[in-house]
């Protein structure tokens, strides 16, 4: 899965300048129930990435994985009044390096998980792996335990490139990976890769797509390199870095060759074959709900007898949230979206979405009348940034490109 799409390190909300002028003025609508996800945060990796902002933390001496799984169980007691009698629809095992996990224990928590709650049949279930930590044998120890889906974290097939960006394997190691993956039987395979990475040329970008095609996955995520605040890249950018120039020719480039090789880009950074989707992400961005259990996990739960939405954050510490797993005090905190937040969260995720969105699924999952977002509408429409179709919304080409730009707009309401 793409690292920055990932709800675990969502922040918080906060008061949106500008939209509380609005407030009251809507009638309200029904507030109905999306379709449910439950994120999974396994917070341990061999070692930091320096570009790296997720709530991970490196491995010191043998991990406390039984300690940790049933810790996870507890915390999902704790949240399930928050989802009594809805059905999960995909499960997302993310990190840290979730791979660092045995098979067994995966087990042991699905196991565990489904007996609490209902589960959908064929239910996607999500693994990230690390190339570096894969062993013979544990795809199917996995796959048997009911992982269906891995996302592996292979960033490049360059060496050089791999190892500026402090990551533990080569690129042997990760078609290697791929290929143990796929003898196992698991064929519902991403691979997470980076562009504009230091150093980096267009035709290095276009290799990097190149070797992922000849593996032959079912979906690519493909994003470009950004320096995220409170990590070593931030502190101290690498040399080298392309400018937006060449980086969007990389885009570009390497854009094509995903088309031309029959993949669909569905988001900003996602390409899938037909029938490929990652179903967890498009849950997110279609302002779905998700149960966040874990380390620093978050999670957004729309609450019908309430009329409200809420998110939830737990402890980010592996060792406070393991204290105090299943109890209040394992939850960072808590807060509800208001009506006039919503039109700005709503527009966050669902314009990454090449489709677009239906404004009865803005209605229904935000509890708003269309008319609340029909000034910002206008505006974007007339700028050539959104364009209707049959009741839904569509990002046009230019308006995908200046994303932030028309998310903007729902900001100022």
């Amino acid at each position: 899965m793409a690292q920055h799409d990932r709800p675990d390190d969502h922040l918080p909300g906060h008061p949106w300048p500008g939209v509380q002028q609005h407030a009251g003025q809507w009638p309200a609508n029904a507030l109905l129930h999306p379709p449910l996800s439950l994120y999974v945060h396994l917070p341990w990796c061999v070692r930091k990435c320096p570009y790296c902002d997720f709530n991970s933390h490196e491995a010191r001496g043998v991990l406390p994985f039984e300690a940790y799984v049933d810790a996870l169980l507890a915390d999902l007691d704790h949240d399930l009044p928050l989802a009594w009698g809805r059905t999960v629809h995909s499960v997302f095992f993310g990190g840290g390096t979730p791979s660092l996990f045995p098979p067994d224990a995966i087990d042991r928590f699905l196991q565990g998980a489904s007996a609490r709650l209902r589960f959908a049949p064929g239910a996607e279930i999500t693994l990230e792996t690390n190339p570096g930590t894969a062993e013979h044998g544990r795809f199917g120890d996995y796959r048997a335990a009911g992982v269906n889906r891995i996302s592996f974290g292979v960033q490049s097939f360059d060496d050089d490139c791999l190892q500026r960006l402090g990551r533990i394997h080569d690129s042997a190691q990760a078609e290697a990976a791929v290929k143990l993956a796929q003898d196992a039987g698991l064929d519902n395979l991403n691979l997470d890769l980076m562009y504009a990475l230091p150093g980096q040329a267009l035709a290095g970008a276009e290799h990097d797509i190149e070797r992922a095609l000849a593996l032959q996955p079912a979906h690519v995520s493909h994003y470009q390199l950004t320096l995220e605040p409170n990590t070593v890249f931030a502190a101290r950018p690498p040399q080298g870095i392309p400018d937006d120039d060449l980086a969007w020719d990389m885009q570009e480039r390497c854009q094509a060759l995903l088309a031309d090789a029959g993949y669909a880009q569905y988001e900003v950074s996602a390409y899938a074959k037909p029938g490929r989707r990652c179903a967890h992400n498009l849950n997110y961005w279609r302002f779905g709900d998700y149960l966040g259990i874990g380390a620093g996990a978050h999670g957004k739960l729309t609450l019908g007898a309430e009329q409200a939405i809420l998110r939830r954050w737990k402890l980010r510490h592996p060792t406070a949230w393991l204290a105090a797993a299943g109890s209040p005090a394992a939850i960072g905190g808590d807060e509800r979206i208001t009506p006039e937040q919503r039109p700005f969260e709503f527009m966050l995720n669902a314009l990454r979405l090449v489709e677009g969105f239906a404004l009865a699924d803005f209605e229904a999952r935000c509890g708003l009348p269309q008319t609340a977002i029909e000034a910002p509408l206008a505006t974007a429409e007339a700028r050539g940034w959104l364009r209707r179709e049959s009741g839904y919304i569509v990002p046009t080409p230019l308006g995908r490109r200046f994303g932030n730009d028309v998310i903007g707009l729902f900001l100022a309401g």
